[in-house]
């Protein structure tokens, strides 16, 4: 029988072309879709289009649901927690809009608990052999700032992995986190003009204060940096079902061009040594009185 696997969020993106790649290799896909989202997935062989929105725990019981019942009382061996959002409540911390911290929170943490909480039983049942891949991001490691919001979501989710690591390992359930670093899909599009735009959303008085020591670092470095090392969906999705090849997961996997050289940095040097280093590539200033 063909090997079954979930993915959130694939309408668009990563998670559409991993459905697309999986399916291609004989895997029977149920790809989880935002209902009302443009796709161009459709009902095949080996890919079932299931709607789901990961903020309402309704919906995302109702597709799992739908999945059960397509299985027909076989269980499911892969859940890719794929789902997310970028572009909300960006900006530095100190004005950072809290209803829409909320909503971030909703759809890139409480929605891969929500999911998790509903397809386990299904994982449970083809276990020993069933996975779970939590997506986190290179933002664990580099802390971007503007970004702190999405920051902490990703820093959740990675502790929402190493708990159900040793939660599930008694069942034989292994779970990741996949780290992807910046992958130049839609979501990351027009970098610096997005920057920007994000950037004058901030208040006025906040923008005056940060922007003489962090404007440079948030409009320019960052995104020249994305667009320098980022890698294409096509190199992240093909690292990707490597991952998915090994035997034996670790808690992290690294995918893209600019977050595995952070990856080997984070194992070889302290989290002071790496902050510094961080400090620097996005040229970030020391104080300096008299500023």
């Amino acid at each position: 029988m063909n090997k079954t696997a979930f993915l959130t969020g694939a309408n668009v993106g990563q998670s559409n072309l991993l459905t697309k790649q999986l399916a291609a290799r004989g895997w029977h896909v149920f790809a989880g879709v935002l209902p009302g989202a443009p796709t161009d997935l459709v009902n095949g062989p080996n890919i079932t289009v299931v709607e789901q929105d990961v903020t309402s725990t309704e919906s995302v019981n109702a597709s799992a649901e739908v999945v059960r019942k397509a299985l027909g009382g076989r269980g499911l061996d892969l859940l890719m927690n794929i789902a997310g959002v970028a572009n909300v409540a960006v900006g530095v911390v100190e004005a950072a809009d809290l209803k829409a911290m909320e909503r971030l929170f909703q759809i890139n943490l409480f929605g891969q608990v929500r999911v998790v909480q509903a397809f386990l039983p299904m994982l449970r049942q083809n276990a020993p052999g069933s996975r779970i891949a939590n997506y986190s991001s290179g933002a664990i490691l580099s802390n971007p700032v503007s970004a702190g919001a999405y920051n902490m979501t990703k820093h959740a989710i990675h502790g929402l992995t190493m708990t159900l690591r040793h939660e599930l390992a008694p069942f034989g359930i292994q779970v990741t986190s996949i780290i992807p670093g910046g992958v130049l899909t839609a979501m990351s599009a027009n970098s610096h003009a997005n920057s920007k735009v994000t950037w004058n959303q901030q208040p006025e008085a906040i923008r005056k204060i940060y922007e003489p020591v962090l404007g440079k670092t948030v409009l320019q470095v960052l995104p020249d940096f994305l667009e320098a090392k980022g890698s294409s969906p096509e190199q992240a999705v093909e690292q990707t079902l490597k991952i998915l090849d090994l035997k034996k997961w670790k808690p992290m996997h690294y995918v893209g061009n600019d977050v595995k050289p952070m990856g080997i940095m984070k194992r070889l040097l302290s989290d002071a040594q790496l902050e510094t280093i961080m400090r620097k590539t996005f040229q970030i200033p020391e104080y300096k009185a008299g500023r």
